[in-house]
């Protein structure tokens, strides 16, 4: 028996998630970025995450060639940053408005973001509609705020003691 999309869509949603934007930085294509929810730690010795990118989704193609990228978890108000970098516009119009430096990789640390993680690509493995890429993590910018959580096909925020 095959799970329809839809299933597997509807069943996802309940999976209460951190918002995260994942740049690059290349030669070729300049600065890129966009949306991510399926990022997660791997390990800690040595510190490395993965990031699932839709293989048609452009800044895949920056990452292949920078080797190169950052994770930028989302505060509670960065809602308008999640949407910005979700598609429907060019990577200069997600970039537009976006407060940013270069990490010690060149990737783009977004300076309003709760946590930058810039991390060199140590392997990429193609998994159905989707790349995983497992970077190791090169250098940790904590900020403070709270975390943009996405649920049911919305934004949440944490409730307040």
């Amino acid at each position: 028996m095959t799970v329809s999309a839809d299933d597997f869509k509807s069943a996802l949603q309940l999976w209460a998630s951190g918002v995260t934007v994942v740049t690059t930085q290349s030669e070729k294509f300049g600065v890129q970025g966009m949306t991510v929810t399926a990022f997660s730690s791997v390990s800690v010795h040595p510190p490395q995450v993965l990031v699932c990118l839709n293989a048609s989704a452009d800044t895949g193609d920056g990452i292949d060639e920078s080797q190169c990228f950052a994770v930028n978890v989302l505060t509670a108000e960065q809602q308008n940053t999640s949407n910005q970098f979700a598609g429907g516009s060019s990577q200069e119009q997600r970039f537009a408005d976006a407060d940013w430096t270069a990490g010690i990789t060149g990737a783009p640390l977004l300076n309003n973001s709760l946590v930058s993680l810039d991390c060199k690509v140590v392997e990429k493995v193609r998994a159905g509609t989707h790349w995983i890429v497992i970077g190791e993590v090169q250098a940790v910018e904590c900020r403070s705020g709270e975390p943009l959580l996405y649920y049911r096909g919305g934004y949440r925020q944490l409730a307040s003691e």
